[in-house]
Order: C-alpha cells, then sequence, then structure tokens
C-alpha cells in the first residue's frame, strides 16, 4: 500500500509515491547517491515582513489576505536571511548528492529572496539554468501607486551538461499563466494542480521526483497525474494527512475530500 511505502519502496518501483513526515534534513541525508530525477519543491521563504518582529508573526498572518479560507499554519518561515541561505544550501547540497547525473531542481520563490536563492543553488554545486516567472493572475497583491506583486519565480538547475537540442528532446514553457484557485488551494502558500503538472515534466516519465518540503502534496498529485513516481516530505502532521489522502485519491482518480462510502442497510447480504 503506497500509504506505508517508504523512499526504498518508491526507489524500487514498488509504489508509486511516499510520505515521510519529519524534518527534510534528516530524510534527506537518508537517501542513496544519484537516486533522484527531479526536485520539485516550494521551501518555505522567510520572506514575510521587513523586520524580525515581522518574519516572527504566523505564517497565517503573513501570506492570508483579508477574506481568504485562514490554514494551518507551516513551519521554517522565521529565518533571517544570513541562517536562511545557510539552511538552503545544506538542503541544496544534500538533494544534489541524491540526484542523477541528469538530475533537475526546480524551487520556487519569491522576489524578496530570488537573488538569494540563485547564490545559494550555486554554493551548493547545481548549475543555474535559469528562472520561470510563474504569472499567479491579477488577484495578487496590490502595492498603492506600485506594480502589482503578481509574479513568483521558479529558480531551475541541473547536475551536469543539459542534453543537445535535437527533435526528441521536450521544450518546456519559459513562463507559466496559472490564477490561484480556492478551491484548488489546501495551504497557505499552495500552488495550482494545473501549474504543478506542467512543471513535473521536467522529470522523465516514469521517473522518481523529490518534493523535501510538500505541503498539501500538489507536487505528488501533479507527479501522479503525469506518470512520475514521488517521494514527498512533510514536517506539519496536519499537511501530511491531507498529503496522504490526496495521493491516495490521486491513484484511483478520487476526489479525496469525497466521505467514505458507506453501504446500504438495506442491501441484501451475499449481493
Amino acid at each position: 500500500m503506497s500509504a506505508a511505502a517508504t523512499p526504498a519502496d518508491v526507489l524500487a518501483g514498488t509504489a508509486r509515491w511516499c510520505v515521510v513526515e519529519g524534518d527534510a534534513l534528516a530524510v534527506l541525508a537518508s537517501l542513496p547517491d544519484a537516486c533522484i530525477d527531479a526536485v520539485v519543491t516550494d521551501p518555505p521563504y522567510s520572506s514575510g515582513g521587513a523586520f524580525r518582529s515581522d518574519r516572527a508573526k504566523s505564517t497565517a498572518s503573513k501570506y492570508t489576505q483579508g477574506g481568504a479560507t485562514v490554514r494551518q499554519n507551516f513551519s521554517g518561515d522565521t529565518l533571517d536571511q544570513r541562517v536562511w541561505m545557510t539552511w538552503c544550501v545544506e538542503w541544496l547540497e544534500h538533494v544534489m548528492r541524491a540526484s542523477t547525473a541528469s538530475g533537475r531542481l526546480c524551487a520556487f520563490i519569491d522576489w524578496r529572496q530570488l537573488p538569494a536563492l540563485t547564490d545559494c543553488v550555486q554554493r551548493a554545486g547545481w548549475i543555474w539554468r535559469g528562472i520561470v516567472p510563474w504569472d499567479k493572475g491579477e488577484g495578487s497583491r496590490v502595492l498603492p501607486d506600485g506594480f502589482r506583486t503578481q509574479c513568483e519565480y521558479i529558480v531551475w538547475a541541473s547536475t551536469g551538461p543539459l542534453p543537445v537540442p535535437h527533435p526528441g528532446v521536450l521544450a518546456h514553457p519559459g513562463c507559466f499563466h496559472f490564477p490561484v484557485l480556492q478551491s484548488d488551494k489546501h495551504h497557505q502558500t499552495g500552488k495550482p494542480t494545473p501549474l504543478m503538472r506542467e512543471v513535473v515534466k521536467i522529470a522523465k516519465p516514469g521517473g522518481v521526483i523529490l518534493d523535501p518540503f510538500a505541503g498539501s502534496g500538489t507536487t505528488g498529485v501533479a507527479a501522479l497525474m503525469e506518470g512520475r513516481r514521488v517521494i514527498l516530505c512533510e514536517r506539519v502532521p496536519e499537511y501530511a494527512a491531507i498529503t496522504r489522502a490526496r495521493l491516495a485519491a490521486a491513484e484511483t482518480g478520487a476526489d479525496w475530500r469525497a466521505p467514505a462510502s458507506q453501504p446500504s442497510l438495506f442491501a441484501a447480504v451475499g449481493s
């Protein structure tokens, strides 16, 4: 059963997915070398607020706009930038070691931490390949008499050289346009499923994707929908439970929020 699967099961191909509940660094340290085809993740940005006192607030107060659904807070978002960069280099080194010679990295980030993350990616040994903007739509936060904070970014990188271009090599979009829909958002910083279905295609079909900061599991749902295997890690128990429920449903095409069907009291015995 995938709900009780381990990373070893996913790597062996006996399970399509697993969710490990715990600290990402401990999980990453346990992975063997050169086993992951792509790392697709949305780490804590630690960028909400201009001052230390602002960053120490709950993630709900930092990232939930007025009128939006208040969801469970997530961890790891209170670091100063220098500490955050040290932490980023550490997890990026772990996933670099665990990635294959043709491995890819796609990490989401906002405008405030974008320069810092590109430094961390290179410091950890990755070859920084560029930035892919994600246009969230005009429902995003407004700055009076300024530009709307309408985009987040994907920093992408590789472990080694890219293949020589030829007709058989897939070209991925250089910019994504997917609005945030509350009906498809199950985490304070959740990403749209259609967006993630495009991003996970950076891994080869049947390949293994790793998300060390799974949140509500949208990377995993997208990976299963696109024929990839996935290893997810989530530290917050409430989100780990949501992730397991969503992936179990995605594996069968069911609605994860639908109540379990109950047998009719009037069903004939043995029918």
